[in-house]
């Protein structure tokens, strides 16, 4: 069974609600979804799943120091999430809030870990983004990426044993 580990960071309860959503598209999806605040996560929490998806607040066009301490921690594990699947989402108070930049941020983190980032041709091409309380289709677009997540774990994970 793909397991997906989705971290994130919230204030308000934006985030923690995006966080939720993907949670259920991971878990419609038929995978186990495990989901962790950042500051209740360890970087061997990252190593252990098969997916990692991250959402964080934007405080300045950027991630929360949480999340950003998260992914600093993680050194450790460097070149061990190569091949795993990853994404993001983010949350901001306005439109021109930031929150490409800050999944921009994460998935650049990701990738340095050498991680696979599935983009969306459709909605939100990086990942899902709130301004202010989550929508009906920002719910849509975070089961979304759960879903998408899964779908490119479960096809990496069938090539590996097949």
């Amino acid at each position: 069974m793909v397991k997906v580990l989705i971290v994130y960071h919230s204030r308000t309860g934006n985030t923690q609600k995006m966080a939720e959503y993907v949670k259920a598209g991971v878990e419609e999806a038929g995978a186990l979804a495990i989901l962790k605040r950042a500051e209740d996560t360890r970087p061997e929490d990252m190593n252990t799943a098969d997916a990692v998806i991250i959402g964080s607040p934007t405080y300045y066009g950027l991630p929360a120091a949480e999340i950003k301490s998260l992914v600093d921690k993680s050194i450790k594990f460097h070149g061990e999430f190569e091949g795993k699947v990853g994404g993001a989402f983010a949350s901001s108070a306005n439109k021109g809030g930031g929150n490409e930049t800050t999944i921009m941020a994460i998935i650049q983190a990701l990738l340095i870990h050498g991680m696979i980032i599935p983009g969306s041709s459709k909605g939100d091409h990086y990942g899902p983004v709130s301004i202010g309380k989550p929508d009906e289709d920002v719910r849509i677009q975070c089961m979304n990426l759960g879903k998408r997540t899964v779908l490119v774990t479960s096809k990496l994970k069938a090539s590996k044993t097949g």
